[in-house]
């Protein structure tokens, strides 16, 4: 069959290589190119050991704290407060007892395949080396934030992950590099990160190329299903293929509602600055607990990054806030360089109110399958989905139950 993937980023490409190794003819069609958007500048984790949901009662408790500094860890564009509020409601239902538990259950089950499906993924391309698994930690100044966040480390420790608790000396001979404000953390030895997201798209894109994977550059506008899948274009003729595959990250919602699906999908906007070259600092990622950041170790220099800006994808970015991530981190170095000689990003993940993906066939024709919806972890979920993705397309039981993950589930 011949199979149009649209989008060109991690998932689209993902899910490209996973269809062709089913002897597909894949095309994939990116209205700018590859890794043009979240997966050109993300933090680079494969956090495949984080099971819980953006949505819970702990990040309740936390938004008014955070929606009172403009600059903090989270915070909603003025202009946009009015367009998010649905969003909002969905998050806050999300976030209830038993609706948290089954996001628990589904998150665990995508994740147990995340880095196996990277492992065959990489081991396929040839890429094994941009794959480091040094562990991450979880790094706290506070000792009470501590206290309260161990029942979330205690679950996971349940569901079979590996968790080592280190007090202020341990994590210092880890990362020589951090300052005394540490004063213990949780490190996951299993966790990873790539050398660089951009760059480990761009190889996922390239060995596509070099496989007969084909690549057009063209704006979709419409899907139509009848009688074969048909891709209307804004700048050129239509594009006709026996199925579809819908992986554009923050930019699917429209096309899934021209298709019968109402998803709730927004962007969580992430800032971050790199300093190119700079590679002393750390040996592991980072996340600094309390303050809405990390930082990781790329191979081609530190990346600082995090926070959520709900602004939609419209409104310009307000690198401000990458300032004020930059200023608290300098509390937490030893030693980092001027703001003037990093370079700043801004991106947006592609964030669903329970912090599910949405994977699954389309209302309206089961020829046409979408994988987006990641939020913080299209990096890390993107080789599981794009298996996920094949075995629809042929009509194969996928490995998980996929009923939490539906696009009709709203």
């Amino acid at each position: 069959m011949k199979i149009a993937v649209i989008g060109a980023g991690i998932v689209g490409l993902a899910s490209a290589h996973a269809l062709a190794d089913d002897g597909h003819d894949v095309v994939v069609i990116d209205r700018e190119g590859p890794a043009a958007g979240t997966s050109r500048g993300n933090a680079g984790w494969l956090a495949h050991t984080d099971i819980d949901p953006i949505a819970s009662p702990k990040m309740l408790r936390q938004v008014p704290k955070f929606l009172m500094d403009p600059l903090g860890p989270l915070t909603i564009r003025k202009e946009y407060f009015f367009t998010i509020l649905p969003w909002l409601a969905r998050l806050i239902l999300a976030s209830r007892p038993g609706q948290l538990d089954q996001s628990i259950a589904a998150i665990t089950a995508i994740q147990s395949l995340a880095m196996p499906a990277w492992t065959k993924l990489a081991k396929q391309l040839g890429i094994e080396q941009s794959i480091h698994r040094r562990g991450a930690l979880f790094a706290f100044t506070d000792t009470d934030l501590f206290r309260r966040t161990l029942p979330h480390f205690k679950r996971q420790e349940r569901a079979g992950i590996s968790v080592d608790y280190l007090d202020a000396s341990e994590v210092r001979q880890m990362e020589p590099g951090l300052s005394d404000a540490i004063i213990g953390a949780s490190f996951f030895p299993d966790a990873a990160h790539v050398s660089d997201p951009h760059l480990i798209t761009l190889a996922l894109y390239e060995s596509a190329r070099a496989r007969g994977i084909d690549h057009i550059k063209a704006d979709i506008v419409a899907i139509e299903t009848e009688p074969n899948p048909a891709l209307l274009c804004k700048d050129r003729g239509p594009i006709y293929a026996d199925a579809v595959v819908l992986a554009a990250g923050a930019w699917s919602k429209p096309l899934a509602a021209g298709l019968g699906d109402r998803v709730p999908l927004d962007t969580e906007r992430g800032y971050n600055i790199s300093f190119p070259g700079v590679t002393r600092h750390l040996n592991r990622p980072v996340s600094f607990q309390g303050h809405g950041f990390v930082s990781t170790p790329l191979d081609t220099g530190l990346r600082i990054g995090g926070a959520v800006e709900l602004g939609g994808l419209k409104l310009p970015p307000n690198h401000d806030r990458t300032r004020a991530m930059y200023q608290k981190a300098l509390g937490f170095f030893r030693d980092l360089p001027a703001f003037d000689q990093g370079t700043v990003w801004m991106g947006h993940r592609p964030s669903i109110p329970d912090s599910l993906p949405v994977i699954g066939h389309s209302r309206r024709s089961r020829k046409v399958v979408y994988a987006f919806g990641h939020g913080h972890y299209g990096l890390t979920q993107s080789a599981a989905t794009g298996r996920i993705v094949a075995d629809l397309v042929a009509e194969r039981a996928p490995p998980i139950d996929l009923t939490r993950f539906s696009p009709q589930r709203f």
